[in-house]
């Protein structure tokens, strides 16, 4: 059979006689983007994402329709083609509504596939929940510990009882690969001959190391101190964060290759230039060590200490003894640990100060409630305003606050209530009012600095003015979560790696997402097809047994409480995720990242072999030309076939 010449993108193509403009380019490497075709079906459809422009006729055809023709001069990309695109996309997504990803992964800062590595629990399988955490969360003992979980604010059981206990899951996963002698480790590449350099080995300098290893890099983490973890180790007590967790996940770590030099400290042992001789890159996550002052008279006296040099003393060792009567003003995580250990350390009265009300503490709200649970008295509105000393005691005055006008944040500036001041009788102060970045480091990195000494970066790739230099975390953002330092560390691997392969350094690109909407505004027959089911409670020890040690007040779920509660989950993110095409074009045309719908309906169809969600359905006609072909399809050809998500086999649960 005699063959067609034709031009695609400049590319000469040959074709037998009938074929389409989309398969002579297919076989030719081109890809052509479309939506509603299938190779196994004749007739075609109508969805135009396959539009091409045929050079010199001003004709443009959809390629998957159109036969291919002698002499045939084809475009497949070009700014009027991908306008056409645009259109053709929004308004077929119009048609389509449903989460691509559940309210709890896209809260996540680090991203984490919470939906899958909860599913992996429910059937049993720990060995791949633990992995897909890993592919997000490289801490994954230490962060179902510590982690506030902003994922849990968001998860889509609120409408029906109680959020899943995503953190206490993770955990559960992590403790169970910690047990096995041969825990899970990553397939790390070849090696790529490239060393980066971390300076400080809290959360995101942990997490940049997982990443750039995993890229095959060498990476050697400096540590000012003698071990590794920053503040988890040295800002977080023991009954919060064991020493045992902490070691179980940097040996992974260690375990893929990691070097640690300790007792190092960034501009006294190491400088830029030395650094420079031995490393392709270097990423600063020194985090905000350094305490905030209160800005009040007498702060400097004897007996008042700042919650982390308080909270690194117990850490190390040192067991200070508060004395009887304590007072720690703040309402962070910080001043929560700060006033349990307090107790521990042999306190029988711990008072915290806090500016604003108890809604407000940044705190975690579990630990705020383990600190009263354990006796620890809590006045809100109460702002220290002087220390002094009286007869080798000493008393802080405080005066009372109310909400005023709103602030920046949005919240209502509190403002002193004249004529309320009040005094309190402490052996110990502990000062807890936020941490802060130390500026010598932005001196010995020859970093620009903010207005509250944060160093300047490009905030979507972490890339300094130098350009193997990139720093993230705490010193970046100011004080903030260990999953937020996740996140960063991540991030600035993502652009390390970018640069060691002399690529151009960007930001990861953000995939197009549909979505009901927040945890709440899903269709309520969502929510009519759930069961109620109590969240199972988390194991811990009795408050009257807990403070009389360090050891670990939550206990986790056994293997039976964490099948119970993983159950929970109400499954939101689309099983077709992977392979979605409509969510593949989308990101690619769409200048938007985010589709929300207002909601006519929620109609859903379920047997044993398919499942139907008719709001994802686009109309492409992909499974009624299906059965209209043939006489009987296979309910898994035609699920996979599917390119929006919309039949689906049911997942088990």
């Amino acid at each position: 059979m005699n063959q067609l010449s034709l031009t695609i993108n400049r590319q000469a193509v040959t074709a037998a006689p009938g074929t389409s403009i989309l398969e002579a380019a297919t076989a030719a490497g081109i890809v052509i983007p479309t939506l509603c075709f299938h190779k196994s079906l004749e007739e075609t459809g109508s969805c135009w994402m396959c539009i091409v422009e045929i050079k010199g006729k001003n004709r443009f055809v959809p390629a998957c329709d159109t036969p291919v023709s002698e002499g045939m001069v084809i475009e497949t990309e070009n700014e009027t083609l991908n306008a056409m695109r645009r259109q053709s996309l929004e308004r077929i997504i119009q048609e389509h509504d449903g989460d691509c990803m559940g309210p709890c992964e896209i809260t996540c800062p680090a991203g984490c596939n919470i939906p899958d590595f909860v599913a992996a629990i429910a059937q049993g399988n720990d060995e791949l929940a633990i992995e897909i955490i890993k592919q997000t969360i490289p801490l994954p003992g230490i962060l179902g510990r510590i982690c506030p979980a902003p994922c849990e604010d968001e998860c889509r059981r609120h409408g029906i009882d109680e959020p899943v206990s995503i953190c206490a899951l993770k955990r559960y996963a992590s403790d169970r690969d910690s047990e096995k002698t041969d825990r899970f480790i990553p397939q790390i590449p070849g090696k790529s001959g490239k060393k980066v350099a971390i300076v400080g080995s809290g959360p995101a300098g942990l997490s940049a190391a997982w990443f750039l290893l995993c890229n095959g890099h060498d990476v050697t983490i400096l540590e000012a101190s003698a071990k590794g973890g920053g503040m988890m180790r040295y800002g977080i007590p023991r009954f919060r964060l064991p020493d045992a967790v902490l070691e179980n996940d940097i040996a992974t770590l260690v375990d893929m290759g990691l070097k640690f030099r300790f007792n190092t400290a960034f501009g006294h042992d190491v400088t830029l230039d030395t650094l420079r001789e031995d490393f392709d890159a270097l990423f600063l996550a020194v985090g905000a060590q350094k305490a905030a002052a209160m800005k009040i008279p007498g702060e400097e006296m004897p007996g008042v200490i700042s919650g982390i040099e308080f909270l690194r003393s117990a850490a190390t060792g040192e067991q200070p003894c508060p004395g009887k009567l304590v007072v720690v003003t703040g309402g962070g995580n910080t001043a929560i640990d700060a006033a349990r250990t307090a107790l521990r350390l042999g306190a029988s009265n711990v008072t915290i100060l806090y500016r604003r009300s108890r809604k407000e503490m940044p705190a975690n709200s579990p630990e705020i409630q383990e600190a009263l649970a354990e006796g620890i008295h809590l006045v809100e509105w109460a702002a220290p305003t002087a220390i002094r000393s009286i007869n080798g005691a000493l008393e802080i005055t405080a005066i009372t606050m109310q909400p005023g006008a709103l602030d920046a944040s949005g919240r209502r500036k509190p403002v002193p209530v004249e004529g309320s001041e009040f005094t309190i009788t402490a052996d110990t102060i502990i000062s807890a009012i936020g941490q802060q970045i130390d500026p010598a480091v932005a001196q010995t990195a020859c970093i620009e600095v903010g207005h509250s000494g944060e160093l300047i970066v490009n905030p979507d790739t972490l890339q300094s003015e130098i350009p193997w230099l990139f720093a993230g975390g705490d010193c970046v953002t100011g004080s903030d979560t260990a999953i937020r330092a996740v996140e960063q560390g991540k991030r600035a691997a993502h652009a390390i790696n970018l640069f060691l392969n002399g690529d151009m350094v960007t930001a990861p690109k953000i995939l197009f997402n549909s979505s009901y909407g927040a945890r709440d505004e899903a269709p309520e027959t969502f929510y009519q097809q759930k069961n109620a089911a109590s969240r199972v409670a988390i194991p811990e020890l009795s408050p009257s047994v807990r403070t009389k040690s360090f050891h670990e007040v939550v206990t986790g779920y056994t293997e039976a409480f964490a099948r119970q509660e993983a159950e929970r989950c109400l499954r939101c993110k689309c099983n077709a995720i992977n392979d979605c095409r409509l969510r593949e074009l989308a990101s690619r045309f769409l200048p938007h990242t985010t589709q929300k719908h207002d909601h006519s309906g929620f109609y859903k169809a379920e047997n044993a072999e398919i499942r139907m969600e008719r709001e994802k359905c686009v109309d492409c006609g992909i499974c009624v030309r299906m059965l209209e072909e043939r006489d009987r399809v296979e309910i898994s050809i035609m699920t996979e076939s599917c390119p929006t998500g919309a039949l689906s086999a049911p997942v088990a649960p």
